[in-house]
């Protein structure tokens, strides 16, 4: 049989998941259960498509598959012709801020500007230039020239905050692009990004009196959301994960100001005030619910952010609401997702896998002595575990699975809080 997946996509799988990662591309090939969650999030997709904004909260335990799904919706807005940005929350990179780190934020999510023919990353020159031959294109159409249709383009831009300056940046660009001047090019990709440090090196640069500081970084992604628009793109979504560095935060006042910038973001989507944005954001129960940290610690998010009460009284699910909660995968799920690695591994080819199917209810078996279920509700121990397993047969000619399970000898540390492996075992344990 013919290789049915590509090397390039397989190595992006099977090496992120060894290393405990989630991947960032070719997620569809491992990706099991979630449709209801899946079809919500189409929903969100295709209102930002149709010029609407969204916001949706992706809120699940740790390793419930958060990043994952953040990835997996990536993957799929970008596919449906959306520029996509992404960024984890740290201590340093904050939604509130002062001292840079709101705008150290807005630059991580520049430099992973991504779309479909980029997606890991820094594609915000493509998305100028795709912006500059749609422009060329129509200039050629309406026998105007392409700094007349650039102008007509962009002046809808000019009511928003910084509209004016970003205007001027994309003229500079189209200017130097015109001219063949590099240097002006990348200064104005630079300030786009966010990287000048001081209005006086923006002003000599392109003549500009503003840039992207702690205050204006969400006003500029509404700018650019409606730029994308202009570029011929069908939108713009931020994925932000690791929310629960806000709940984190020791200082009430900062935790505060951090949960009114949500509150600005929702009201701004929720009311469509935001077109053609939209955000996903990936947090723990914690983060949510905690009324003394989290944002439930905020009366107007807990408002609009509260579950649906008859939905939670009768067991039921409602996925219409900001909110997705991320149940634990099954066992059912929990094999499949084991044998799409199998078959990953071996490039789609079941008559090239290392493992019968009858192995995978085995290994399970052999992980829930130890770990009881927790290898199936917290997956990410378990299955690097299983791609180590895949990794000692190909690499040990004649060895057999059923020896390897059987082989491992797991030890409590001293405070009986995880097993461990032997120094001489080859296999991690999960």
């Amino acid at each position: 049989m013919a290789e049915t997946i590509r090397v390039k996509d397989r190595d992006a799988v099977i090496q992120s998941l060894r290393a405990g990662v989630v991947p960032r591309t070719a997620q569809h090939l491992i990706q099991v259960g979630r449709k209801l969650e899946i079809e919500a999030m189409l929903q969100d997709i295709n209102r930002v498509i149709d010029g609407g904004s969204s916001i949706r909260f992706v809120i699940g335990e740790y390793g419930s598959g958060k990043t994952f799904f953040l990835n997996l919706v990536r993957s799929i807005a970008m596919e449906k012709g959306i520029v996509c940005a992404s960024a984890d929350l740290t201590p340093d990179k904050r939604l509130h801020a002062t001292g840079g780190y709101a705008k150290a934020l807005y630059m991580e999510l520049m430099r992973n500007l991504s779309t479909r023919t980029k997606p890991e990353g820094g594609a915000m020159t493509n998305v100028v230039e795709r912006f500059i031959q749609t422009a060329r294109g129509e200039a050629k159409d309406s026998a105007e020239s392409v700094s007349a249709v650039i102008q007509n383009k962009l002046a809808k831009l000019t009511e928003l905050v910084n509209g004016y300056d970003f205007a001027e940046v994309i003229n500079a660009y189209w200017g130097a692009y015109d001219n063949g001047d590099d240097t002006r090019k990348q200064d104005a990709v630079r300030w786009l990004r966010g990287e000048f440090t001081t209005k006086t090196d923006a002003r000599k640069a392109l003549g500009v009196r503003t840039i992207v500081d702690d205050s204006t970084w969400y006003d500029q992604l509404k700018l650019f959301a409606r730029f994308t628009r202009l570029s011929g793109y069908s939108g713009f979504i931020v994925c932000l994960d690791e929310m629960v560095n806000i709940y984190k935060l020791s200082n009430h006042t900062a935790r505060g100001s951090n949960y009114e910038q949500i509150l600005r973001i929702v009201n701004d989507t929720l009311q469509g005030s935001a077109g053609g944005l939209g955000f996903v954001m990936g947090g723990t129960p914690e983060f949510q619910l905690d009324t003394r940290r989290g944002m439930f610690s905020y009366d107007a998010l807990r408002r609009r952010l509260g579950e649906n009460a008859f939905a939670r009284q009768h067991g039921l699910v409602d996925f219409s609401g900001p909110v997705i909660r991320l149940s634990s995968l099954s066992q059912e799920d929990f094999y499949v997702l084991l044998d799409k690695i199998r078959l990953v591994y071996a490039y789609g080819d079941e008559e090239k896998t290392l493992l019968p199917q009858g192995a995978i209810e085995a290994f399970m078996k052999h992980c829930a002595k130890r770990l009881g279920d927790e290898y199936f509700r917290t997956p990410g121990t378990t299955i690097t575990s299983f791609i180590s397993l895949l990794a000692v047969l190909e690499q040990n000619a004649g060895s057999d699975w059923k020896d390897l399970l059987g082989r491992i000898e797991l030890k409590k540390d001293e405070g009986g809080a995880r097993d461990r492996l032997s120094p001489d075992d080859d296999l991690v344990a999960c």
